[in-house]
């Protein structure tokens, strides 16, 4: 058996270091991590895709938190029954670990509760995605009605990104928090609150 790791942050500003820590921490071979700094809107991603390759039957697979291997409820379920039905590798979420398939091995109500607490969780991350999407149209449209011009935005700012930094401004989450969130340093974090305000990406 092998163990594998998989990261994923949704931009290119945003740090992988933390996840990796982690998983170097829980006894995983930094050569068999594997990275994407890409959005989580589907699983065609280079690091996910090299990573799917190398997973054989009775093999582990660690993620951080299930929104790390994706963001859509039914693509996520439908990807966990590959991994762990077709390939029959097991897979392990280090921050919920009642998701942990290899219980199956040990009793029938180990898998059950681990599919139980998937949907769930699943569900979770993509309304979480959902509410994500609408406070930023409610930002934009406040914006608007305030006058703020709107260009086409930096792609580099993922809509998570926008998120967070538009709870921060209004008041709704701490820097501590959002950076933390972010994984990002006090003075990178305020130059890229600094630009989003310049920008007029919210009022």
């Amino acid at each position: 058996m092998k163990q594998y790791a998989y990261a994923r942050v949704s931009a290119r500003d945003q740090n992988l270091e933390r996840q990796i820590a982690a998983f170097v921490e829980f006894g995983i071979d930094r050569r068999c991590i594997y990275a994407d700094k890409k959005s989580g809107k589907d699983f065609e991603r280079r690091g996910y895709v090299r990573l799917i390759k190398k997973l054989k039957s009775g093999d582990l697979l660690v993620i951080k938190s299930i929104d790390r291997l994706g963001r859509n409820y039914d693509s996520i379920i439908k990807e966990w029954s590959y991994i762990t039905g077709t390939v029959g590798a097991d897979i392990f979420v280090m921050d919920m670990p009642l998701l942990d398939t290899r219980t199956k091995s040990d009793t029938l109500m180990g898998k059950f509760i681990s599919d139980i607490v998937l949907q769930v969780l699943s569900f979770v991350a993509e309304n979480e995605r959902a509410n994500i999407r609408e406070r930023q149209a409610d930002g934009i449209r406040i914006a608007k009605q305030n006058g703020v011009k709107f260009g086409r935005p930096p792609r580099v700012y993922s809509d998570e990104f926008l998120a967070v930094a538009y709870d921060f401004l209004n008041k709704r989450t701490t820097a501590a928090a959002a950076m933390e969130q972010l994984g990002l340093k006090q003075d990178n974090f305020y130059y890229h609150i600094r630009r989003i305000k310049e920008r007029h990406l919210f009022g």
